[in-house]
């Protein structure tokens, strides 16, 4: 393998760090919906809104109370056991980057362009700050492992 410069492992560095923090999030997501499976969900809101000092009659809360409401034991498990499967995958992809696996750079191409289009429907359907960054910073990620992979083919 070709030995890489300071700033190519800079770069690769934040990458494996960026899927790790994404691994983490998601993680923790997973083990919150457990929780609210057993805690019912809307008691577990109302406790973080009363922790938080958010008003009870705030229209957010409203409607994510109203929302919450509408998913039963079953919901809660399958979103808890797909986001335990996407926080192993963004594992996977940010260990084998910070070990500077060979496999993980290609991997991480097809894992996170195979989330494209859902982000391109999120866009379309509703856009925000929030999505296109995500969208931009995943197809600058997946242009820099290409770009990288085809220079040290060369």
């Amino acid at each position: 393998m070709a030995s890489r410069t300071a700033k190519n492992s800079r770069v690769l560095y934040l990458i494996a760090i960026f899927k790790l923090f994404k691994a983490l999030v998601l993680f923790a997501i997973a083990i919150g919906a457990l929780r609210l499976l057993h805690g019912g969900a809307n008691n577990e809101i109302y406790r973080w809104a009363n922790a938080f000092r958010v008003d009870p009659e705030n229209r957010y809360l409203q409607r994510l109370l109203a929302r919450s409401s509408m998913l039963d034991e079953k919901t809660f498990k399958e979103l808890s056991v797909g986001t335990f499967f996407y926080s192993a995958l963004f594992f996977t992809e940010g260990m084998g980057l910070l070990l500077r696996r060979h496999w993980a750079e290609y991997f991480t191409i097809i894992v996170t362009s195979s989330f494209m289009p859902l982000e391109i429907y999120e866009l379309i359907r509703r856009a925000s700050f929030a999505k296109w960054a995500i969208l931009l910073l995943n197809v600058a990620v997946i242009a820099y492992l290409a770009v990288d992979l085809r220079r040290r083919q060369v």
